[in-house]
């Protein structure tokens, strides 16, 4: 029977997604595990989009006093009686995230941050009229929930209030309640990111510092803590004298199933909406990161995928991740390729290959683009490279994880690629006029210098059809650059999608251009494939209908930086 659940797309309630019967990934074994394996403060770094999110408002649904226990039913965490009496709806929460933290400049920075922790406080507005609190405590808590009265839903509170917050808040719910307080805050390091980016680094870090020092340092009234985030800041930055600090990085095997999905729970999830068709596919696009010991999909991916494919069954897959964020840290990387980063990396690692690097744990975000070993670092941290087989201490042989990011690396790759090509207009016009005379020994002497330009693919286990797609995008990057003329790619013509079409209007000729990857440099097969496919399928159809007179066909075969060119007049 087809599972009638809706994919929880953007998601990230646990309460929400329970109550309403989205579909779940029953993670609720990382709340055995974290307390099996105590830590009094403990950090977890992952990508983006790897569910850190939804992990932390399931611990927060288990957690919080007076929680809906029914959440947990027929969830994993359920099996363990003991730990349930014991821990499940026990305890007084406080949950932030601070990914809204963004602004460009600090004092608005600040005041978002104020907002999240006055609205995190407004939920305890009970104190107010707590018996245990005296007047004193009830205003100090009347500080935490300050509103601006010149700015509606902004919260107004002093700086040095903001640093003491959550360890006011603690110690009152504590005193309310007679318990200690668990304390959690998702996406710890955005605000530390965004000040970087806009040049108020300093000045976020001071005050994230001493929130973070005065909250889980030496609190009493702290029981545990929980935080995430991208990138492991190191503690000579943020978490100075916080030795109680437990890491789980994407080196520790420790809870290392539990942020992304496992191959068996994507068979489960593909199986049940009975899409298990798309399993080989979903594993090339969205596998293939390693955290530790386990092997994991990009969650983010697989739901969006699924949900899409259950209403467009003929869907092919793209970049959801991708495409949820700038990619800053890919670009920057790419932008130093032939300064920093040698062609033979970046091939090495398209072909499917590994490179061994020293990996930086503890970075900082005003350091992380100052050296190219930080970059590799980054790139380790951010998703956009994984670990392949065991480490060496630091050193980690990494890889891109998948078609996904393969994608991604050759779209930057392409876009750099023609920032070159602008700056050559006189070899782009010459490569230009030789394909509108048909003067294949042309044709083929500059595509190679342009590919010269660039990284090549090797002939190794990556798709066939990936290296085909960066030798169109090289050619298709010559071509944008010519003005006036008419070029599609990947439209559909006569029986099939050809992959380069052009148009010269004024001088009625048109050209088809398939592109083929020679494998073990069979460069006449290839090219004769490539011919007959433009032959088969009418290529040329649509050329003919928009009265094209002069027709040219180009089979393009590539192999590394080589080429050859053969030519059909119509």
């Amino acid at each position: 029977m087809i599972c009638k659940k809706s994919m929880p797309i953007g998601i990230d309630d646990f309460a929400k997604i329970r109550a309403n019967d989205f579909y779940y990934v029953d993670k609720t074994g990382l709340i055995k595990d974290l307390l099996n394996n105590w830590g009094e403060v403990n950090l977890f770094t992952r990508p983006r989009r790897f569910g850190k999110s939804l992990n932390m408002s399931m611990l927060k649904h288990f957690f919080e006093l007076g929680t809906d226990k029914s959440l947990f039913d027929g969830l994993a965490i359920s099996q363990e009686t003991e730990l349930c009496e014991k821990y499940l709806g026990q305890y007084p929460v406080i949950s932030l995230s601070l990914k809204t933290v963004h602004a460009n400049r600090y004092d608005r920075a600040l005041s978002e941050l104020c907002t999240i922790i006055g609205k995190e406080a407004l939920r305890f507005r009970f104190l107010l009229e707590s018996p245990r609190l005296n007047e004193d405590e009830k205003g100090l808590y009347r500080q935490l929930i300050r509103y601006d009265e010149t700015n509606q839903g902004v919260f107004a509170i002093p700086e040095a209030v903001v640093t003491a917050s959550l360890n006011t808040l603690s110690m009152l719910l504590r005193k309310h309640y007679g318990k200690k307080v668990i304390i959690l805050i998702d996406e710890y390091d955005v605000p530390l990111a965004k000040a970087n980016e806009n040049g108020y680094y300093q000045e976020m870090t001071s005050i994230i510092r001493a929130m973070f020092d005065s909250a889980l340092k030496s609190n009493e009234n702290l029981y545990f803590a929980v935080l995430t985030g991208c990138l492991r800041v190191s503690k000579e930055s943020i978490f100075t004298g916080l030795n109680n600090l437990k890491m789980y990085t994407l080196l520790d095997a420790r809870c290392d199933e539990y942020f992304g999905f496992t191959d068996k729970e994507v068979r489960e999830m593909l199986d049940a909406y009975g899409l298990s068709e798309y399993y080989e596919v979903t594993k090339e696009w969205y596998d293939g990161y390693q955290v530790a010991q386990a092997n994991v999909y990009n969650p983010w991916d697989v739901i969006n995928w699924c949900e899409q494919l259950l209403t467009y069954p003929d869907k092919t897959p793209k970049s959801y991740w991708a495409n949820s964020s700038g990619n800053n840290e890919l670009r920057r990387f790419i932008e130093r390729l032939g300064d920093d980063v040698t062609k033979t990396q970046i091939e090495r690692l398209l072909a499917g290959q590994a490179v061994q690097k020293k990996i930086e744990e503890q970075l900082t975000y005003d350091t992380m683009y100052n050296s190219i070993e930080n970059m590799w670092s980054l790139l380790f941290a951010t998703g956009y490279l994984t670990q392949s087989g065991a480490s060496s201490g630091n050193l980690v042989k990494l890889v891109i994880p998948n078609a996904e990011v393969r994608s991604i690396f050759s779209e930057f790759i392409l876009k750099l690629f023609e920032k070159e090509v602008a700056k050559d207009g006189e070899a782009a016009d010459a490569f230009c006029l030789a394909l509108k005379n048909g003067d294949i020994v042309t044709v083929e002497r500059l595509f190679t210098t342009f590919m010269d330009k660039t990284v090549s693919i090797r002939d190794t286990a990556v798709k066939k059809e990936f290296k085909e797609n960066f030798y169109h995008g090289i050619l298709l990057g010559i071509l944008f650059y010519k003005s006036g003329w008419s070029v599609e790619s990947n439209r559909e013509s006569g029986e099939g999608y050809y992959d380069i079409a052009i148009e010269i209007e004024d001088e009625s000729i048109g050209i088809i251009i398939e592109v083929k990857y020679a494998e073990n440099e069979k460069f006449d097969e290839a090219c004769e494939e490539a011919i007959r496919q433009i032959n088969d399928n009418d290529y040329t159809a649509e050329l003919r209908e928009d009265d094209m007179l002069t027709i040219l066909k180009y089979g393009i075969a590539c192999y590394k930086k080589k080429c050859k060119v053969v030519m059909q007049k119509e």
